[in-house]
């Protein structure tokens, strides 16, 4: 709810732009459902400028038309009459407040980068609706456009307290918790009430203060406030394209509104190229020089791309670790296992495992409990990852037990790493809330595969081996390494 402070401040603020008598008849078309086509036309060629800002977007690769508009009668008839009063809406908003804005505007606050931005969020936002097949292309540029006009309101009405708190914050939603802080009220509110004071339909007033809350259940699909919501930090990322953090914060946005992946966004990037030019000449602005353009699309694409890679590559990675300790899993072990087994039988190359299984641990969850017992074994998966190398394979094999693959590596060579992981095992002191400490060790199980030794005939027998070793130094008094022998 916006602070009665900034509201009174609103209603009677001098500098804000008053709005064209056009801008004002489009608004009144714009809140009429029946609106006359033959009204559109009139007041639309009234304004020379806007009938020829339609006629170019009317025929803008934009809408994909194959036929040629030479008036506004036969724009009206490409666009359809709802389409052409948003976009006539869409700019004399725009270029009344960009005038405006441009005049009035303090050093700290930068009009050019203001507009730059919202322009981008418009184009994004429609570029968003288009790759998920939306219907409402020209209302999602609209709302995106708008969407941070607070910012201007807060700028004309506060001027001098909001420019401290503006030009000392880059990041959007840090901005937008100082504002509530300091101000009361954050520009997502004072927005709203601004365009429901200028009467704009409150469709797209309401969609540009619910992209400012939380995230919606993405089972309902796309709408307009969550496109609006992803737009600002594409068009954020699309303006500093070399800005990790803009990146990340761009991905998180677009799963959590939209549900979108990367994959997604590199082609609502190729669509945005297509609409650039076209919104850039309806606006008189610059996002970028065309040559940057080029380059800033194609870096951007290649970044999204490349952390979408590694993003799969992460999920990949996760989908491979236990829980718990972050040792790899029983499937991954498997895998890992069968892979080392047909490398080592093929090219006769020694490969040795190892299963390790912590001596009464059952104790240790019956004594001091299971969150005890969960710190522990994640204490002595760290402790083993110390003492083995790069490429061995450490997996949680069940609840105490683990496996681990050392690939390459001969009985005898396997001896000092094992012995070594199984003394350090033996001297983790683990501290508990009350100081008391546990003690743990641990019983190994080896078996080898290798040249002029022992030939297994699968890696599910090396298992079997290695396994059997274990049983044997346990029942042998524990705390101990047994190599299996055939």
């Amino acid at each position: 709810m916006l602070d009665d402070k900034l509201k009174s401040r609103l209603n009677f603020c001098t500098t804000l732009p008053s709005l064209p008598a056009v801008a004002l008849k489009i608004i009144e078309l714009a809140n009429d459902p029946d609106a006359d086509i033959g009204a559109v036309c009139q007041y639309i060629s009234l304004d020379p400028v806007l009938a020829a800002k339609l006629l170019k977007t009317a025929n803008a690769p934009l809408y994909k038309s194959r036929r040629v508009a030479t008036n506004i009668r036969q724009a009206v008839s490409i666009l359809g009459t709802h389409s052409v009063i948003v976009i006539a809406l869409s700019f004399t908003l725009a270029n009344s407040l960009m005038k405006n804005s441009a005049s009035n505007s303090l050093a700290a606050f930068d009009n050019n980068i203001f507009w730059r931005r919202s322009i981008t969020s418009a184009l994004a936002c429609r570029a968003l609706g288009e790759k998920l097949g939306l219907s409402f292309l020209d209302d999602l540029f609209l709302a995106g456009l708008i969407q941070e006009i607070g910012i201007l309101a807060f700028s004309a009405i506060v001027s001098e307290e909001y420019n401290k708190v503006y030009s000392s914050i880059a990041d959007h939603d840090l901005l937008l918790k100082t504002e509530r802080e300091v101000f009361g009220s954050g520009h997502d509110e004072l927005g709203y009430a601004l365009l429901q004071k200028w009467h704009i339909p409150d469709y797209v007033a309401l969609s540009c203060i619910a992209s400012h809350s939380q995230p919606g259940p993405k089972d309902l699909g796309p709408t307009l406030q969550s496109c609006v919501a992803v737009s600002r930090y594409l068009a954020d990322y699309l303006l500093s394209p070399k800005d990790s953090g803009k990146l990340t914060i761009l991905t998180k946005a677009a799963y959590d509104w939209l549900g979108v992946d990367d994959e997604t966004l590199v082609d609502v990037i190729k669509l945005m190229e297509t609409g650039l030019k076209p919104v850039e000449e309806l606006f008189d602005i610059k996002i970028h020089n065309s040559f940057e353009a080029a380059e800033i699309m194609a870096t951007a694409k290649e970044l999204l791309m490349m952390h979408n890679l590694a993003r799969t590559k992460e999920l990949e990675e996760k989908s491979q670790r236990d829980g718990l300790t972050g040792a790899h899993n029983r499937i991954y072990f498997d895998e890992t296992l069968r892979r080392e087994f047909h490398l080592s039988a093929q090219y006769h190359l020694p490969l040795t495992i190892a299963i390790i299984d912590l001596d009464h641990f059952k104790q240790v969850n019956d004594t001091h409990g299971h969150l005890a017992g969960d710190s522990l074994l994640v204490t002595v998966v760290s402790t083993i990852y110390d003492q083995i190398r790069q490429d061995d394979t450490l997996s949680r094999y069940g609840g105490e037990e683990f496996a681990l693959i050392l690939p390459g590596t001969t009985l005898a060579a396997s001896r000092n790493i094992i012995s070594r992981l199984k003394d350090a095992i033996a001297a983790i002191e683990f501290k508990l809330d009350d100081h008391y400490a546990i003690h743990i060790t641990a019983s190994i199980g080896v078996a080898s595969n290798e040249e002029g030794a022992t030939h297994f005939h699968a890696p599910l027998d090396m298992v079997k081996a290695a396994d059997s070793a274990l049983y044997t130094a346990k029942h042998a008094g524990r705390n101990r390494i047994i190599e299996w022998q055939p």
